[in-house]
């Protein structure tokens, strides 16, 4: 598994996965699909998982796939 870097309070979340290495960012995905599917099956209705995550990641997977692809 990957090892996350600490990172700013005033890094974007789209700056922070950036700086991800594919192994990094693939398992920080792989964390949030297992949240997602926890809080899915919790009966805690005050925690809300955020799918601004999983468009902020796969939007950079893509990315990487385009340009390692052009390479």
């Amino acid at each position: 598994m990957g090892q996350y870097a600490s990172f700013s309070d005033n890094d974007t979340l789209e700056a922070q996965v950036k700086t991800l290495a594919d192994d990094e960012l693939l398992d920080f995905w792989e964390e949030t699909q297992q949240l997602a599917r926890m809080l899915d099956q919790a009966e805690q209705t005050d925690l809300e998982y955020n799918p601004e995550y999983e468009r902020v990641i796969l939007q950079e997977l893509q990315y990487r796939t385009c340009f390692k692809g052009r390479s």
